[in-house]
């Protein structure tokens, strides 16, 4: 059973169909099936509307062939029983025995415990949040064309991305050009100087792992597109209508996304697994060593970095799916007795869009800012989409956006409906150990293998 419709869950399903005989095994995969595999790379130019919400959901139904694809999360699992509890999306609970467990089931956002910050905080972590954040920016400034309260007016004008890891800068950066855009072209009313937004972070620097001159860069890129770069700061306290920093300075916003880190999921703590700042130890093999026929790979697993002693591998698209094909491997060389590898993976190093032809990259190491840098990007995000179909929207979008630009239209999702951050990823849905127990023991709820 693969837990997780991710990088590392179907790298490590496709492997599997690819080698295992017929009789030999059966593979399921638990996970959101009709929403696809999610390419979370490109999640913000969903959310500044360059590509539409499909050409980033890769269908399971067209990559996957021998392998039965269950809808539903897991909620609980036992590794003593070798059993699940899965939720259909129905709401309906029930249990999947199995003999070996592949837990690729990815991370979620970290939600520190910052008032304000569960109810008002927008993520970046969806589909369905890049959907959603795009329309509420939007509205903002839909709110602020017909405001007369100027108080208000600012409010909704003053964006605030907290965390300038990867997915806050490019969030920022797109978004900022987005909204800065659009109050020129669509919105008379509007002064596009008033349009602000700010950048927070703990760090002096930027994508750390661009190393320091394209860090320095990225930062200079960001003051060209009006974004305030805060650092040495986070946040106290998030209400509807503010930011309080830990420097005491008040920034008036009706907007602040949350981008400070991800948590594995709470599964670990069903297990019993030992973890690493919320990740699950595994060995250089991808086995839990605590847990019987239980594997890890992806965001959810500390995998030891062979290349780097003393390190663990960056929880990276990258690095996902090649652990996802390595723990097949190693599942198939344990089904047949043969001897497992430790996985082994030097990064080939990061790519950042940030909108236009801005871009940075560092392939093998080598720095690239600008047109180079943005062909580089493109092109890889291109080569790790999974299906012709997907690299097919993508390509098309692009070409259609650099030349027929932006609509900057709302479809109206962000008018009263929820939008917390446990909304989207559904953090509550998961069983305590005391639920787990009652619904292992409920004979309602049959065995299935």
């Amino acid at each position: 059973m693969i837990v997780g419709g991710g990088f590392a869950g179907v790298e490590c399903a496709r492997y599997l169909e690819r080698r295992l005989r017929p009789g030999e095994a059966s593979i399921r995969l638990v996970g959101s099936v009709g929403a696809g595999q999610l390419y979370v790379p490109l999640l913000p130019q969903v959310a500044s509307g360059v590509l539409p919400s499909q050409a980033v959901a890769v269908s399971l139904r067209r990559v996957l062939h021998r392998t039965e694809l269950m809808p539903g999360t897991v909620v609980g699992a036992d590794a003593a029983r070798g059993q699940c509890v899965v939720r259909r999306p129905s709401g309906a609970e029930y249990v999947l025995g199995y003999d070996h467990l592949v837990l690729a089931s990815g991370s979620i956002t970290r939600i520190l415990d910052i008032p304000g910050l569960p109810e008002h905080g927008f993520g970046m972590k969806t589909l369905a949040e890049a959907v959603y954040l795009r329309d509420h920016v939007l509205r903002q400034l839909d709110m602020a064309a017909i405001a007369d309260d100027p108080v208000e007016q600012r409010e909704r004008l003053t964006f605030v991305t907290v965390g300038s890891g990867y997915a806050g800068t490019e969030t920022a950066a797109v978004l900022a050009k987005l909204t800065q855009a659009a109050a020129r072209q669509y919105f008379p009313r509007l002064d596009p100087s008033l349009v602000r937004w700010y950048l927070i972070n703990r760090s002096e620097r930027v994508m750390p792992e661009l190393g320091e001159r394209l860090g320095a860069d990225a930062k200079k890129l960001m003051a060209q597109r009006g974004i305030e770069f805060i650092s040495g700061a986070s946040a106290t306290e998030v209400t509807a209508r503010s930011l309080t920093l830990t420097t005491g300075q008040v920034i008036p916003t009706r907007t602040v996304v949350w981008t400070a880190g991800v948590t594995s999921s709470p599964l670990a703590d069903h297990l019993g697994a030992e973890t690493d700042h919320g990740r699950i130890i595994t060995d250089t093999e991808l086995r839990v060593p605590s847990l019987h026929n239980v594997w890890a790979c992806g965001d959810v697993a500390a995998v030891p970095d062979t290349t780097q002693p003393g390190k663990t591998c960056a929880p990276t698209a990258q690095h996902a799916s090649r652990q996802g094909r390595a723990a097949g491997v190693n599942l198939l060389a344990t089904l047949r007795g043969k001897p497992r590898k430790p996985y082994r993976h030097r990064d080939l190093g990061m790519v950042v869009d940030l909108g236009g032809w801005d871009a940075l990259a560092r392939p093998m190491g080598i720095g690239l800012r600008g047109a180079p840098a943005q062909l580089v990007t493109r092109g890889y995000h291109l080569l790790a989409t999974r299906t012709f179909a997907a690299r097919s929207r993508i390509a098309l979008n692009w070409a259609l956006h650099s030349v027929a630009g932006d609509d900057f239209v709302r479809l109206g999702i962000s008018d009263g409906a929820p939008h917390t951050i446990g909304d989207f990823e559904r953090t509550g849905d998961y069983l305590s150990a005391e639920q787990l127990a009652q619904v292992l023991g409920d004979p309602r709820c049959g065995l299935a293998r």
